[in-house]
């Protein structure tokens, strides 16, 4: 068989270095959405390179700075979603930014929005199945000051599709939407509300909305359990793999399995807890396939639970830093074998990534970016 163009190239590179070059490996990076550490200076997104065997491997190759000073970039979504669009949240400012990502390593911002139907703060974002993406805002604007928030459904340009009515006045106006989960098989949305702003110590309420929409269907507390306080801080509800099967966290390391969705009565059970750590919180959660993994501030750990049976949680790993850090956002790569964490108190400025083995649920330790140039918040993985 005569070599190929490619083959001839090869033996002729046997022939005078000895060897071949490898295919080259297909670029990864993540995407950190970065606080400026001088508040003079523009927020910013970071591009750092995570390629395997790369020669930049783990530094900042690009950053994208955005409009304006101290927007406070809190969220971004929690993975790329296909077409190219990343959407996220300055909250303190109350604008939002969707970044184009053509060009995954030098994206750009196309789009900028703040209020939207009258709501205020967006805080989290959901890919819905046509593309488009659901935003929670925290508040609406009333004539008697700031009333709870609610759902907006935004094209990936950026653009109003729909937004949910206004809560009524029978819900407290601390209720604040926080985030959510989209279960399309059964046409709802699950919403957490803990208020941003503070003024609601207590949150402990879940909202139930109709997808098709947007209407809000239900509004239903969590109970304690034997520790007390469980269910404090509603905070980020997921969706298991049968499409219908909810996990919601909460901020005060409580976690909730839910039941009835589709019903008139749905219902929350406590089925596993964390110890708190005080001024510190449980956070961003991230469902692979039968496991769960969380960042624990109590343990300064990601821990990795096996919810094959999600009434029974059980713990088969965990990856602990320093004592006096506080992971707080996780997010896991589209090959689901990588982790990345940013947090609190002395790991604020830097990133750690996690190798994970979703066979077994084995975490362990990968590499650390020790500054990004600021303070990353969300922070995402490429898409392939």
């Amino acid at each position: 068989m005569r070599p190929t163009l490619r083959g001839s190239a090869c033996l002729l590179s046997l022939a005078l270095l000895g060897g071949c070059d490898k295919p080259s490996t297909p670029r990864e990076y993540l995407y950190a959405w970065t606080a400026a550490a001088d508040s003079t200076q523009a927020d910013f997104l970071a591009v750092i390179d995570v390629t395997d065997g790369s020669a930049t491997v783990g530094q900042v190759l690009h950053t994208v700075p955005v409009p304006g000073r101290n927007n406070g970039p809190h969220h971004s979504e929690h993975e790329m979603a296909p077409g190219g669009r990343l959407f996220v949240n300055g909250f303190d400012s109350g604008q939002s930014w969707v970044f184009d990502m053509a060009d995954p390593a030098r994206p750009t911002i196309a789009a900028q929005f703040g209020d939207m139907g009258g709501y205020a703060h967006p805080h989290s974002f959901i890919r819905l199945p046509n593309g488009n993406v659901l935003a929670m805002f925290q508040m609406q604007h009333g004539a008697d000051g700031m009333r709870p928030g609610g759902l907006a459904e935004i094209t990936p340009d950026g653009a109003l599709v729909r937004a949910s009515a206004p809560q009524p006045a029978s819900v407290a106006a601390a209720t604040r939407v926080y985030s959510g989960a989209v279960l399309p098989a059964l046409d709802r949305v699950v919403t957490t509300t803990t208020d941003m702003d503070g003024d609601d110590p207590a949150s402990r309420q879940l909202q139930l909305w109709r997808l098709s929409d947007l209407a809000l269907l239900h509004t239903f507390a969590l109970a304690d359990g034997a520790r007390g306080g469980e269910g404090m801080y509603t905070a980020e509800p997921r969706v298991m793999a049968d499409g219908k099967t909810v996990l919601v966290s909460t901020f005060a390391c409580g976690l909730y399995l839910l039941d009835s969705l589709d019903s008139e009565t749905p219902s929350a059970k406590l089925v596993a807890s964390f110890p708190e750590k005080p001024r510190t919180n449980c956070a961003i959660p991230a469902i692979v396939g039968q496991y769960y993994l969380v960042t624990v501030p109590a343990f300064s750990a990601v821990v990795a639970l096996d919810i094959s049976d999600p009434t029974t949680p059980r713990e088969v790993s965990r990856v602990a830093f320093d004592s006096t850090d506080v992971p707080h956002w996780l997010a896991v790569s589209p090959d689901q074998r990588r982790v990345v964490v940013t947090g609190y108190a002395s790991m604020q400025r830097r990133v750690e990534l996690l190798r994970f083995d979703p066979q077994t649920g084995q975490l362990s330790r990968d590499r650390t970016i020790p500054d990004v140039g600021g303070v990353p918040h969300g922070t995402v993985f490429s898409r392939p």
